[in-house]
């Protein structure tokens, strides 16, 4: 099974105004430890960047629409644009991971109420095993609820989907392989 690291929507203009979301810099330093695990099993690793055309911070190539500096890339890695909360919807992320020969898919980033859980559910009715890494997804707080209950909410409810017919699970960043 060949797995992918999927990174959504860690950007500057989402990440580095203040209040910044949950945890913020805690995610960052697990989602470079994970990249760096995937890129030593040669598993590929996939930055998804929304993009808004008529918004100033998510307009394409602005400053905001950037990954942040602290963010550790490399020549390897692939990008994919977004418009949508599924990165899957009018993008190349399918054909990357079937070129890839992509079965199960290692799932982080931001919004874990929109893009992040969006996209694990379109994943999942693609037939991809996924693993939700709980302490590398994060969102900001809303006005019904504090960014903390509704990591703790998603990580709790997604792996009970079983409609799709694959594992969605969760998992803490130090206990994620990539090797199979």
């Amino acid at each position: 099974m060949t797995k992918a690291l999927l990174i959504i929507d860690v950007q500057v203009g989402l990440f580095e105004p203040k209040p910044s979301p949950y945890k913020s810099d805690e995610v960052i330093s697990n989602i470079n430890k994970l990249a760096d695990k995937a890129r030593a099993s040669n598993a590929p690793v996939i930055w998804i960047q929304h993009e808004t055309p008529n918004h100033e911070i998510l307009k394409f190539q602005s400053d905001g629409w950037e990954l942040p500096n602290n963010l550790n890339q490399a020549e390897s890695d692939f990008y994919v644009r977004k418009t949508t909360p599924d990165s899957f919807l009018k993008t190349d992320l399918l054909q990357i991971l079937t070129n890839q020969t992509v079965s199960e898919l290692v799932v982080c980033g931001y919004a874990t109420e929109f893009c992040v859980d969006t996209t694990i559910r379109s994943a999942a009715a693609k037939g991809f095993e996924i693993t939700l890494v709980s302490d590398t997804h994060t969102t900001h707080d809303k006005q019904h609820a504090p960014a903390e209950f509704i990591i703790q909410h998603h990580n709790a409810t997604l792996p009970n989907i079983k409609s799709f017919g694959v594992t969605i699970k969760t998992e803490q960043s130090e206990l994620v392989e990539f090797a199979s």
